[in-house]
């Protein structure tokens, strides 16, 4: 059993499929069209729905927090203790919502087919704001595509709903709304059956433990940004799942005098300025990953559990020496990210294991970290390529090199010879020059519909120039732009 929040109606869902979407669960059980079906796989915004949350600040304070995303991706196993809010909501009373009439009046509205998931986008994007602000904008609209090119008049529509923010029903209810939530906040392990298929909802990192190991063939359920893919594009079946999204101890940011330990289920949003204070090219990297929606949902562990050779993180985690904390049972190893990897999706992670936790060593005034995306898009696009330099040149001499790549090899991969060459070498064009040669040796690139092996590496060459040029140069910075 399972109990949200449908906008303010409790709803509780005894034998629903596991793996239905939230997107279908709205368009077909309960017959709201409004949000709407564009691609299946989190890319066109179309299908946005707001997420509200009971959310404890530092200080202890309990808050409501609301957060877009796909719905498309989106199990309703996630549902538990939430509220859900689709664009059908936001009309109250027989009065449109403030963001729906800057939409109107600025006539953002074209074909129609995108504007639900704009204005769910602008809604999320009004109750995190105060006050217009077109880079913030741009992060909230950039996972939304409008197929009429109506861009400016949405842009215009954000900075209206944004300057002037109405008191809305969302507002007057809100104390009402988080004691609903906090009153249905699970308290015990649940579970969603409808006979074929299941997911199990454990609330502690033992009670994890426990159900994984007696159930190691089950599929680990976090933000599912990658697992719903399996459903919606690949119409495979998922008899068991276990999801993570209740385990407190693995959505922790938890802060050392020499590291910092982040849970495997932290979303990457909540991951962001824990790691862009350390390492600011975790934030550049991060404004380029997919789209705020995923961001919103997509978790740091299931980025590096998923193992693909083109996830955006593990090169960047690679080059500042990260490690995994991992769990079976009552069992806990520790092990450097680096050797995570194995084979294209094959990790050392043995069944029943589940990353707990990412450490991440703080950062050294002395160490330089760059990171590069190379994507056919700037945004809410895939990497062909993404390059992670982390050096320590003291007077003149490269005393300490990690060098790392995606979209290179089958799996993220450190450069080896590549950090041979420019070890206790002196930091000049001319080494960089013998270190681009030697990446060669290092990778041999396949070819695939985003790029070709002799583009990959060349790019990987360049990359590496151009990590050398800035740092002598640093107002030569381009990182944020660099796309091709």
């Amino acid at each position: 059993m399972i109990q949200f929040l449908l906008n303010q109606t409790l709803r509780t869902e005894h034998a629903l499929d596991p793996t239905l979407t939230v997107l279908n669960y709205l368009r077909e059980h309960l017959h709201k069209p409004g949000t709407k079906e564009g691609c299946a796989s989190g890319d066109c915004g179309a299908c946005t729905v707001v997420i509200g949350e009971v959310h404890t600040d530092e200080q202890g304070l309990e808050t409501l927090r609301y957060r877009s995303l796909n719905s498309c991706l989106t199990f309703v196993s996630a549902l538990h203790g939430k509220q859900l809010i689709s664009v059908e909501d936001l009309k109250h009373e027989g009065q449109l919502h403030s963001v729906q009439s800057a939409m109107v009046d600025c006539h953002g509205s074209q074909c129609g087919f995108c504007t639900p998931g704009f204005v769910m986008s602008l809604f999320a994007l009004q109750k995190n704001s105060s006050g217009a602000n077109p880079q913030q904008t741009h992060e909230a609209l950039a996972g939304n595509l409008c197929r009429c090119t109506g861009y400016r008049p949405i842009l215009a529509a954000a900075e209206r709903a944004c300057t002037v923010q109405a008191n809305d029903q969302f507002d007057r209810h809100q104390a009402e709304t988080l004691a609903r939530l906090k009153a249905i906040t699970p308290r015990q392990t649940g579970e969603l059956n409808n006979g074929d298929k299941r997911c199990l909802l454990p609330l502690t990192l033992s009670a994890l433990a426990d159900l994984y190991d007696a159930h190691p063939q089950a599929r680990l359920l976090a933000g599912g940004t990658d697992l719903a893919l399996e459903v919606t594009q690949l119409h495979r079946s998922l008899p068991v799942m276990i999801y993570v999204g209740h385990v407190a101890e693995m959505k922790r940011i938890e802060y050392f005098e020499d590291r910092i330990e982040i849970g495997a289920a932290v979303t990457l949003t909540d991951a962001s300025d824990a790691l862009t204070a350390q390492y600011p090219d975790f934030g550049t990297l991060l404004q380029r990953f997919a789209s705020l929606q995923i961001r919103n949902q997509a978790t740091l562990g299931g980025n590096i559990g998923n193992a693909s050779p083109i996830g955006d993180l593990p090169p960047l985690l690679i080059a500042v020496d990260a490690h995994l904390v991992l769990r079976k049972g009552e069992r806990r190893r520790t092990l450097a990210l680096e050797d995570y990897f194995i084979d294209y999706r094959v990790t050392a992670r043995e069944a029943g294991e589940f990353i707990e936790k990412i450490i991440i060593p703080r950062a050294d005034p002395a160490d330089a970290l760059r990171a590069y995306k190379v994507s056919k898009r700037l945004d809410d696009d895939i990497s062909a390529v993404c390059a992670a330099f982390n050096l320590r040149v003291d007077n003149g001499w490269i005393r300490e090199v990690r060098v790392a790549f995606g979209g290179m090899a089958a799996t993220p991969k450190r450069a080896r010879a590549c950090e041979a060459v420019l070890l206790g070498a002196q930091w000049s064009a001319a080494s960089i020059e013998r270190a681009c040669h030697a990446l060669s040796e290092d990778f041999s690139p396949l070819s695939d519909f985003r790029a070709s092996k002799e583009y990959r590496l060349l790019i990987g060459q360049n990359l590496l120039r151009k990590y050398y040029i800035e740092r002598q140069h640093p107002h030569l910075d381009t990182r944020v732009t660099a796309y091709v």
